[in-house]
C-alpha cells in the first residue's frame, strides 16, 4: 500500500532584512534577522531567533539553528553546521528547548567549509579551518584547526 507523505514547503518567512541583503533560492529563513550587506547562498536554513550581523557571507548548504548569534563581517564556508543541542540526556531534547544551549560568533570570524560548531562563543578575529570541530569556548584571536579545534597560531595584523 502506498501513503502520500505530509510536504511541508520551504521558503521565507517572517525574516527581518537589513537593506541591500542578496538571498540566493531555494533556502529555508525563518523567523531570523539578517543584516545589511549579507548575502546568503542557496540550500541554507537559518532558524527562527538567530542573528546574522551586517556584511556577513554565509555559503551554501550551511545550517544555521536556534539560539545563534553572528556578529558583522564573518564567512560561514559551505556546508557549515550549528548545533544547540548536546544530547545532555543522551539522546536529542525534542519537546526540551531549555536543554539547548546557544553559540556566540564575534566580529571579523571566518569559518571554513564543513566545519561543525557546538554551543560556543567565538572572540573577534578568529579563522576556523575547513573540517574542524568547535567543541570548547575561543577566547584568543587566531587560526584554529582539527577535531576538536585547538590554536594553531595567531593571525598578522594588518595595521
Amino acid at each position: 500500500m502506498s501513503y502520500k507523505p505530509i510536504l511541508l514547503k520551504a521558503g521565507i518567512v517572517d525574516v527581518t532584512f537589513g537593506h541591500n541583503v542578496k538571498v540566493i533560492e531555494p533556502v529555508n529563513l525563518y523567523g531570523c534577522t539578517i543584516g545589511k550587506n549579507t548575502s546568503i547562498g542557496p540550500f541554507v536554513e537559518i532558524q527562527k531567533g538567530v542573528t546574522i550581523g551586517e556584511q556577513c557571507k554565509i555559503q551554501s548548504h550551511s545550517f544555521i539553528c536556534e539560539l545563534v548569534t553572528i556578529g558583522d563581517h564573518c564567512f560561514i564556508g559551505h556546508g557549515v553546521v550549528f548545533t544547540n543541542d548536546l544530547f545532555a540526556t543522551g539522546a536529542p531534547a525534542e519537546g526540551q528547548r531549555a536543554l539547548w544551549k546557544p553559540t556566540w560568533i564575534g566580529k571579523h570570524v571566518s569559518i571554513g567549509s564543513n566545519a561543525t560548531l557546538l554551543p560556543v562563543s567565538i572572540c573577534d578575529d578568529v579563522v576556523i579551518g575547513a573540517g574542524a570541530v568547535v567543541t570548547k569556548d575561543i577566547t584568543k584571536p587566531g587560526i584554529y584547526a582539527g577535531n576538536p579545534a585547538r590554536f594553531i597560531r595567531e593571525i598578522p595584523s594588518s595595521t
